[in-house]
């Protein structure tokens, strides 16, 4: 896919308010381009957020992990398509019909509109789930969690959403089976030099690129680091050099 290097790290804003939203956005500057709002943060101030972004002219990936019945779901990726974020998610387990419902009334907003529709993921495994707690948590006995991964992309295929959030470790998997456009975002990125937080799943930032991951997502090395600048565009320079 024809991403910059730049614009596929996306550095999450993982703080509790506006304030200090903003504050790691100018000392960030023009180093990165993509920002994740989660639930806490959105929580805290709401469409603000996503408008202080979209006004300094960066993009925006909203990581709600939408889950509900299909005609909620689907209300509520509307109103992200209205806000202007360029990608949001929500949660394959929720199923077939949910996802092809959002799916199909954004699709056919931004065609009515004649604009471009935001990337629309499905979220499979969290990262922070190894083996144990994934059958502990979802009881699925025989099936491993790169097959529910695999089971849970086909599904977001097949409704129509662009890709799907994963693990480093099934991003291979994923691009064999289910082809070369169908977008993968993965977390669970860490820096050789970093501590690996909760993440039980994750690779470096140039093994993930590498290995056929379209965006990353990173959080606490940058936003952590006494220079989040500096440190964002060394993962920016590594994602490079994986490209050539």
């Amino acid at each position: 896919m024809n991403i910059s290097p730049r614009d596929r790290l996306i550095v999450a804003l993982d703080v509790p308010d506006l304030k200090q939203a903003q504050n790691l956005i100018d000392r960030l500057g023009s180093s990165v381009n993509f920002y994740k709002v989660g639930n806490q943060l959105f929580t805290s101030c709401g469409p603000k957020i996503v408008e202080l972004i979209k006004e300094r002219g960066h993009q925006v990936f909203l990581d709600l992990k939408y889950h509900d019945i299909p005609n909620t779901v689907a209300r509520a990726a509307q109103a992200a398509y209205e806000l202007g974020v360029d990608m949001f998610n929500m949660h394959a387990m929720g199923g077939f019909s949910m996802m092809e419902t959002a799916a199909t009334t954004v699709t056919n907003s931004a065609s009515s509109d004649k604009k471009t529709k935001p990337v629309m993921l499905g979220v499979t495994v969290l990262t922070s789930m190894d083996e144990a707690t994934f059958q502990d948590v979802l009881g699925t006995p025989g099936r491993s969690i790169e097959e529910q991964v695999l089971h849970l992309a086909r599904l977001s295929q097949s409704a129509g959403l662009d890709g799907v959030v994963a693990s480093p470790h099934e991003i291979a998997m994923l691009r064999q089976e289910l082809g070369s456009e169908f977008v993968i975002l993965t977390p669970g990125i860490r820096p050789a030099d970093s501590s690996s937080d909760d993440q039980k799943r994750f690779l470096t930032p140039g093994q993930a690129i590498s290995t056929g991951a379209d965006y990353l997502v990173v959080g606490r090395p940058i936003t952590a680091a006494k220079d989040p600048a500096d440190a964002a565009t060394k993962i920016i320079k590594e994602i490079e050099d994986a490209l050539k």
